[in-house]
């Protein structure tokens, strides 16, 4: 059984790693690129698949609880309360119209006044991983109707809560009803006076744990100094969030999502968004590939005129719902129209509540099978809609882009990442953070970083020289790189990385010596920092004075100095060959000297003991 698991999970990822970059060069979304190389592994095509795939597709729905872990790290407590009107005003309106809707279209096709009401329960929902996946590719999040998406999806999440505890009550089935209480297993210890609170205590269960118990955890495990501990302690937390909240019967996602809000505000988050990045990616990768080959084409070929028909009809009621929201809360076209197509489609939640409806005895198996092969049709449509918005509607109507690209409640700045906070990093940081220059710090001292964060500073932990925490820091919008990291080496290693991959950001970096100078030069990077250099001729300067050369002739002796040994450097870093260095370093000193002493003696007169300058004074 084992062997069979892995070679069909082997086949899965085959499929996705040859049908994803053909669907792009296609113009098409990951998304379907996944779902179709399903379909052609499924047992309707290629048949590589059995029974197998479904067990995937539940255990891969792990990704999407990792989704929503990752999207909670990127609200902050204070920014989801400033949201709470929309997600209530968005989501709760969504909700309903859609169930008013899609209940009226069952019920007219015949289906009983039962069945219609849970299956427009059921497809009121639209497809978390569908959405946020196509808001993380075009970089929606905080526009608009990126914001908009997400509260309604947040919405859904919360809401799918109260339908799995409503089904039970729907169901005549004392079977049903004796199945459903089993597998409560934690609320079953409970008094029955306490079980309709277990939401509230649930959810203030994991605000504390968060705040008291989650933070110090991961202090503890990072100063180890293993990264791969850290790693493992971020699949605990989440792993184990989630099945708590199973353990209590609520959703894991919603769970998950609470723990990333929890975890927003500690030094971890960018570690823990780079350690969990690639478990998600990979999991809803497998979870899209299930999805098409699960999908029964028997059942569709037996009544494919209902099945698409009832596919196409949800996804139009569902857009005119979700247009009709979108021109009522003041959204543009360009918005309303993103907001229609984006999640018109039928979730993946549905297919856990379809199927819990089955299990209950309230939908039959036939029903069952067409339920699932609409909602997949409408998860495969969904992202060609999006299409057909951007190649064809985006052309008619005029783009608000510079309402649509504004961050909401953010004031726009150059980005800033400051990577080392040690003596010399935290002594550029305090300079921008007195000035009123924000930046995102990243330090790999865990005592440092506690230290300094309750001191008030947004510094956050991890290993700057692993390319996901760059890029969960910000790098792809970042404008000004700071490098101030003790190692040279590391500092040439991001230097590299920096530029082969995000060439227009700017570099600023921190030299060890005039050695470290010469390779940075030779990286085409002009803002060099030599540690010794300016402490150095500053000690020079007060010497200067102390021997008798007044304040504003040994600074402008300094800084004449500074400008002729940067030249000089620059000069020094094209030479290769060590011979030639030597050469060239001595003539380069013989004619510092000249200058110098050219510039001493020219300033000697007026400025060797006497009467301060009026500088001095």
């Amino acid at each position: 059984m084992q062997g069979s698991i892995a070679m069909t999970i082997l086949i899965f990822l085959g499929a996705a790693i040859i049908m994803v970059p053909l669907g792009k060069k296609l113009g098409l979304s990951s998304v379907i690129g996944y779902i179709l190389g399903g379909i052609l592994i499924g047992p309707f095509c290629l048949q590589l698949t059995g029974r197998d795939a479904e067990d995937i597709m539940h255990a891969s729905e792990l990704g999407v609880i990792m989704l929503l872990f990752l999207v909670g790290l990127e609200l902050e407590p204070q920014k989801l309360w400033q949201i709470r009107k929309r997600i209530l005003g968005l989501g709760l309106s969504q909700m309903l119209l859609s169930i008013i809707g899609i209940f009226m279209v069952f019920y007219i096709a015949g289906f009983g006044l039962k069945t219609s009401f849970i299956i427009s329960l059921c497809f009121a929902m639209s497809s978390t991983a569908i959405v946020l996946q196509t808001l993380k590719e075009k970089n929606l999040f905080r526009t608009v109707s990126g914001e908009s998406s997400f509260s309604i999806l947040l919405f859904q999440d919360i809401a799918v809560i109260p339908i799995l505890a409503l089904l039970p009550f729907l169901s005549k089935s004392k079977r049903a009803l004796e199945q459903a209480d089993h597998e409560k297993i934690l609320l079953q210890y409970l008094p029955e006076w306490l079980q309709p609170f277990t939401v509230i205590f649930a959810v203030l269960a994991l605000i504390l744990l968060g705040r008291y118990i989650f933070t110090p955890f991961l202090r503890f495990v990072s100063r180890s100094g293993l990264n791969e501990l850290l790693t493992a302690a971020s699949l605990f937390l989440v792993i184990g969030v989630s099945e708590l909240m199973i353990s209590v019967d609520l959703s894991p996602a919603l769970g998950a999502f609470i723990a990333g809000v929890m975890l927003a505000n500690s030094e971890f988050r960018h570690e823990l968004e780079s350690a969990i990045d690639p478990f998600k990616g990979l999991l809803l990768a497998v979870f899209f590939v299930s999805v098409g080959a699960t999908i029964n084409f028997d059942i569709i070929v037996s009544k494919p005129f209902f099945i698409f028909s009832a596919a196409f009809i949800v996804l139009t009621v569902k857009a005119f719902v979700l247009f009709g929201i979108g021109k009522y809360y003041k959204m543009n076209n360009e918005q309303s129209f993103f907001l229609a197509f984006a999640l018109s489609q039928v979730g993946e939640f549905a297919f856990v509540l379809v199927n819990f409806a089955a299990s209950l005895y309230l939908i039959d198996y036939q029903a069952n099978g067409e339920l699932m092969a609409i909602v997949a049709i409408t998860m495969c449509i969904s992202p060609l809609l999006l299409i057909f918005k951007e190649k064809v509607l985006d052309k008619k109507f005029i783009k608000q882009k510079n309402e649509e690209n504004i961050e909401l409640g953010i004031i726009k700045q150059r980005k800033v990442i400051i990577v080392g906070f040690g003596f010399f990093g935290s002594t550029v940081g305090r300079l921008l953070k007195a000035n009123g220059i924000r930046s995102t710090v990243l330090d790999n001292d865990p005592d440092r970083v506690a230290l300094l964060r309750s001191n008030g500073f947004n510094v956050y932990y991890g290993d700057a020289t692993k390319p996901a925490l760059l890029r969960s820091a910000g790098i792809e919008e970042a404008e000004l790189l700071v490098l101030c990291l003790d190692d040279p080496e590391k500092n040439k290693f991001l230097v590299d990385y920096a530029k082969e991959n995000y060439p227009d950001v700017k570099i600023f970096v921190r030299a060890k010596n005039r050695l470290d100078a010469y390779d940075f030069l030779n990286k085409n990077v002009n803002h060099i920092y030599r540690e010794t250099l300016g402490t150095a001729v500053d000690m020079a300067v007060d010497i200067l004075q102390e021997n008798g050369m007044r304040k504003y002739t040994a600074r402008r002796m300094g800084k004449r100095f500074m400008l002729i040994d940067k030249a000089m450097t620059r000069r020094l870093a094209k030479e290769k060959d060590k011979d030639m260095i030597t050469f060239t370093l001595r003539e380069s000193l013989e004619r510092e000297a000249e200058l110098l002493a050219l510039d001493s003696i020219s300033f000697e007169e007026n400025h060797w003991s006497g009467d301060e300058d009026e500088e001095d004074k």
